[in-house]
Parts: C-alpha cells; sequence; structure tokens
C-alpha cells in the first residue's frame, strides 16, 4: 500500500470508527482546558477529570486562580503528579493572562507558549479544541502510530507533528488528533497490540520496533 493510500485507509478507518470525538479533558471554557492540559502531562486525562471539579470549584478563571496560593492549588492537585511544578505555573500563568491579555487566553501559538508550564503541545491542544485552529498536537499515542504505520521516522514529537501535517490535509487535522489517541487507547497499545487484530496495522502493515 502506498503512502498515500495509508493516509487515505486511516482516515476513512477513523472516521468509521469514530465520528464523534469529543474532548477527553472536561473543561467549560478555554481557561479551564488550558488548566486541565497543563495537569495531563505525565498524568492520564481520566485522573485530570477526577481532580479539576475540585480546582475548578475553588477558582474556575484567572482572576480567582491568581489570587490562591501555590500550597492550596498543589494539594489539590497532588494526584496529576508535578504538583510543585504545575502549581506554581498555574497561579503565574493566571496572573500573566490578567496582566498582559485581559484576563482572556490568547489566541495565537506565541502568547500562549510563553506562559508558564505551556509548551507546543499543550498551546496546540487550546488553539485546535478550544478556538479551532487547525493544529496537530502530537501526544505519546500519535508518536507511537505514526511511527508503527510508517508514516513518520519516529525521531521526535517534532518530526511527528510536520509529518502528520504534511501528510493529512489541514481540514482533518483537529478531529483526526483525537481519533488516533482514541484508536491507540483502544486498538494500538504500546504493549499487548495483535497487529493481526488491529483494524489499521493488519490491511498496511506496521514497524515492529518503536525507538
Amino acid at each position: 500500500m502506498k503512502k498515500q493510500e495509508k493516509v487515505e485507509f486511516v482516515i476513512s478507518t477513523l472516521e468509521e470508527l469514530y465520528p464523534e470525538t469529543p474532548v477527553p479533558l472536561d473543561h467549560k471554557d478555554p481557561y479551564t482546558l488550558l488548566v486541565a492540559v497543563l495537569l495531563s502531562a505525565q498524568c492520564t486525562d481520566e485522573r485530570v477529570n477526577t481532580v479539576t471539579p475540585t480546582l475548578f470549584a475553588l477558582a474556575d478563571n484567572p482572576y480567582d486562580m491568581a489570587q490562591q496560593s501555590v500550597e492550596d492549588i498543589r494539594e489539590i492537585i497532588k494526584p496529576c503528579g508535578l504538583s510543585p511544578r504545575k502549581s506554581k505555573a498555574i497561579k503565574e500563568l493566571s496572573q500573566i493572562i490578567i496582566d498582559k491579555h485581559d484576563g482572556l487566553v490568547p489566541q495565537n501559538f506565541e502568547d500562549l507558549e510563553e506562559l508558564p508550564g505551556v509548551g507546543h503541545k499543550t498551546a496546540s491542544v487550546v488553539m485546535s479544541q478550544a478556538f479551532e485552529v487547525p493544529a496537530f498536537p502530537v501526544d505519546t499515542h500519535i508518536h507511537r502510530l505514526m511511527y508503527r504505520w510508517n508514516l513518520t521516522t519516529g525521531k521526535n514529537v517534532n518530526v511527528t507533528e510536520k509529518d502528520a501535517k504534511r501528510l493529512f490535509p489541514e481540514e482533518f487535522w483537529n478531529k483526526l488528533h483525537l481519533q488516533i489517541i482514541f484508536f491507540g487507547r483502544e486498538y494500538c497499545p504500546a504493549r499487548g497490540h495483535d497487529p493481526k487484530e488491529c483494524p489499521i496495522c493488519s490491511k498496511i502493515g506496521r514497524k515492529t520496533l518503536f525507538k
């Protein structure tokens, strides 16, 4: 199967399996999404969703969050891991959003990536899921699957993102990155993966090693 045929097969298969792509992180607006995505670093979405109701009951906007102590924020978010760094980042980014952006989450990559604790992936998630700007956030599932499907060299997530954007039409990016995540969790895990049973690997083949 040629690469373009693989791309078309992946798109059609994922669209059939996941016609709807709800955002996995519970949120109500760009700010709560931003905080939830920050908390999801090295943590599962499920765990984040158990923590954010308590956090957002305390403060669900930058003005209220900036008034909280780092210690109080940290105590709530401990189950998400990396709580010292994340709690400090949440408080600091909230104050920056107030001071520099009139209390609104910025709608561009440059300003988002200047916020404490916000890297390119987090900014990409916010841009795509909160503001519907075409982006292709690459997490471990997407990085792994793009390599397995021989659609990237797998050297790093930056290369994988560039390859994904080059191969897949822009109008599919926002939905497709969620579809690949859902597929990786359900059908194509890192361990215990049976390529013969996988709806995609069984048809297009796969690389057997992931670096």
